[in-house]
């Protein structure tokens, strides 16, 4: 049996992201994508990051082809990002989440 999911209007979000080590553009990505999750889905997350360079099998398995790379796993439909997450309005959006600014708002 299932337990109840008291949290249906938000769902929880299962996310992986794809790293190439320690590059500035890999933290850069982490940083942005922890800043956006915390502010909008506060306990309603699920992050694996994951380094390419330690583990080349997952990359290759899930196809990613370039890095930093984010896969939103659930809830469907499943999304790609790539890039370091820098417009918020772009993530928010590859979430599934309504977008801060208006039209071309880039904002970070």
């Amino acid at each position: 049996m299932t337990r109840p999911d008291n949290n249906t209007d938000h769902p929880r979000h299962v996310l992986r992201l794809y790293v190439t080590g320690s590059t500035q553009r890999s933290t850069q990505a982490i940083a942005n994508l922890r800043r956006v999750l915390e502010s909008e889905l506060p306990d309603r997350y699920d992050l694996e990051v994951v380094d390419m360079y330690e583990n080349p099998e997952a990359a290759s398995e899930h196809q990613i082809l370039a890095a930093p790379t984010l896969i939103k796993l659930q809830p469907e439909p499943v999304q790609r990002m790539i890039g370091d997450l820098s417009d918020t309005d772009r993530v928010l959006r590859g979430l599934g989440l309504p977008a801060k600014g208006g039209p071309g708002d880039g904002s970070k």
